[in-house]
């Protein structure tokens, strides 16, 4: 009697060059094998940053003595804080941590370097924007040490006494819109951001491929109706479902987390509108492209990852390199967790909201775009 072994090597390289072949013809898929990795490396390795520098900041200096010079150069080279902003007061500098153009405002007084030779320790105030306490927590924690080794070289000959002291400087730090730096203060609203990007994007990204999957793509086609009505009729459902989890978040926020909404929830609702149109716009095209569900996939795999690393959710925004920083700005993600932050935390109006509201409607319109003459391909 013939005994067959279990396993035939032809018949297993048969099938392993069959899966290369496929492999090879799939160019989106095997774009995606190496394109992931590289993606994680080069985010990982270069663009997040634990630590963040040269934080912008801005300066209140009514004092130009010797010491408020040499506690400006300190600050300055301690490569934590890059002053980008001269402040007239202090009303300009809380305008300015409001609408995120500075992470710092650093206020030296009138008569400081007179105070200070006299020993009635004069104070500096240091007011932070903290609504993401992993951003400004190093800088904060190493205020005291920099501006004490700062004025070390100062304190020297008839002002060695003030050396002696605990401290010749009375230091205030104002953490501003989460004084107590709870995390979820800061995690909680961008989640906001985060789980609209991953299910829009995801959901929509399967309408059209779904469709050809099914074999009811010719019936689609065969409509009496334009590229734009078709879109726009896949897009619209998920609205009222992006609200839906809108409703979510904001109860869940406020009830269970008891994160402060300070702001507008009304203006906070129509920025979601943008955001929700922009992400639902993206995954209409993905799914023109793709070829099926599963390159639908990982085409919004490819993007969220990005997204959600470059954005300011998880890692510092201001502590990534410049070309990270610019890459960042492009994703709908980012400017979307300035706004609802902005609004729930720091209580900003229109006119702070619509500086971050209009890339997100460009990108929305780029998108749709695309996908409107992609989708015209399509009925070709």
């Amino acid at each position: 009697m013939t005994r067959h072994s279990p396993i035939s090597l032809a018949r297993l390289w048969g099938i392993v060059v069959k899966e290369f072949v496929q492999m090879r013809r799939d160019r989106l898929t095997f774009g995606m094998i190496l394109g992931i990795p590289l993606l994680q490396l080069l985010l990982f390795g270069f663009a997040i940053n634990g630590d963040p520098r040269h934080l912008p900041a801005g300066i209140i200096m009514s004092d130009h003595g010797p010491q408020g010079r040499t506690i400006l150069a300190a600050l300055r080279n301690s490569t934590y804080f890059d002053f980008t902003r001269q402040l007239n007061s202090e009303a300009e500098g809380r305008e300015a941590l409001a609408r995120g153009d500075v992470q710092f405002v650093i206020n030296i007084p009138e008569n400081f370097t007179r105070d200070l030779i006299r020993g009635e320790r004069p104070a500096i105030l240091v007011e932070a924007d903290a609504t993401d306490p992993a951003a400004t927590g190093n800088a904060l924690g190493s205020l005291s040490t920099i501006l004490n080794e700062g004025l070390s070289h100062d304190l020297k000959g008839p002002l060695t006494f003030l050396a002696s002291n605990p401290g010749p400087i009375d230091l205030r730090v104002h953490a501003l819109y989460n004084p107590e730096a709870i995390t979820h203060y800061n995690i909680v609203p961008g989640l906001m951001g985060v789980i609209l990007t991953m299910t829009m994007v995801m959901i929509t990204g399967l309408a059209i491929t779904r469709e050809r999957e099914r074999g009811t793509m010719e019936n689609l086609l065969s409509m009496p109706t334009r590229p734009t009505e078709v879109l726009l009729g896949k897009i619209i459902p998920y609205i009222v479902v992006g609200y839906i989890q809108v409703g979510l978040i904001l109860t869940a926020a406020r009830y269970i987390f008891h994160v402060p909404m300070e702001g507008n929830l009304g203006l906070l609702l129509a920025a979601a509108l943008i955001f929700i149109a922009a992400n639902l716009a993206m995954g209409i095209t993905f799914s023109t492209i793709a070829r099926n569900q599963l390159q639908a996939m990982q085409l919004a795999f490819f993007v969220f990852l990005p997204s959600i690393l470059l954005s300011g959710f998880m890692f510092p925004f201001r502590g990534m390199p410049a070309w990270a920083q610019c890459i960042g700005e492009l994703f709908p993600l980012t400017h979307f967790l300035r706004i609802v932050r902005g609004i729930l935390l720091k209580n900003n109006g229109a006119d702070a909201v619509i500086n971050e509201l209009w890339p997100i409607a460009l990108f929305a319109a780029v998108m749709l775009t695309i996908g409107i003459k992609r989708y015209r391909q399509t009925l070709d």
